[in-house]
């Protein structure tokens, strides 16, 4: 079912001239001619993705150690390699990917990673390929979770998400799943 309205008269007239005036404010904003405006917002929309994209690899770059930084040594916890995170204003939907960077950079190992944002956190942990069948990704995140005040988590054997309210128990979240693993790895 579809709704249409119709206007006529000084009441069609007078919305054309506001819709017309929108359109050269829009224009005028952007220094361009009104018949520009559609290529020109079409540019622009590229422009802000492709910049998006160039911000999430930079921040990638940043968290894992890249440019400047030295990378973050792994830890042995009993011959497994462990690298622990904790970012501040990293967005959880940038975590799995920064994850699977940390995973390759560690070759066979746990890590975890916690960002915290607006006084929450979240919470992803990767495990190797190598090492699926001896750890599971959830119930380190489950831990990590808890750590933060959260309940559940969830994903895959070699990577999996959670989240909670205490931004402030994030280093603890590492930490907790630093003890998970190393209490896997002696069993």
């Amino acid at each position: 079912m579809r709704r249409i309205e119709t206007l006529t008269g000084a009441a069609a007239e007078a919305h054309l001239a506001h819709e017309e005036s929108l359109l050269r404010e829009a224009a005028a904003e952007l220094r361009i001619s009104p018949e520009e405006l559609p290529a020109r917002i079409g540019t622009l929309v590229e422009e802000r993705r492709r910049l998006e994209r160039e911000l999430t690899d930079l921040r990638r770059k940043l968290a894992s150690g890249g440019g400047t930084a030295a990378p973050q040594a792994a830890k042995d916890l009993g011959g497994v390699k462990f690298i622990g995170r904790v970012l501040d204003d990293m967005p959880a939907k940038e975590l799995k990917s920064l994850a699977d960077d940390m995973k390759k950079s560690v070759g066979s190992g746990v890590v975890a990673v916690v960002a915290r944002a607006d006084g929450k956190a979240s919470i992803v942990v990767g495990v190797t390929d190598d090492l699926v069948k001896r750890f599971n990704a959830v119930d380190f995140v489950r831990v990590g979770a808890e750590a933060l005040g959260g309940k559940g988590g969830g994903g895959r054997p070699d990577m999996a998400q959670a989240g909670g309210p205490d931004a402030a128990r994030a280093e603890a979240a590492v930490e907790a799943v630093e003890r998970a693993v190393a209490a896997k790895a002696a069993a």
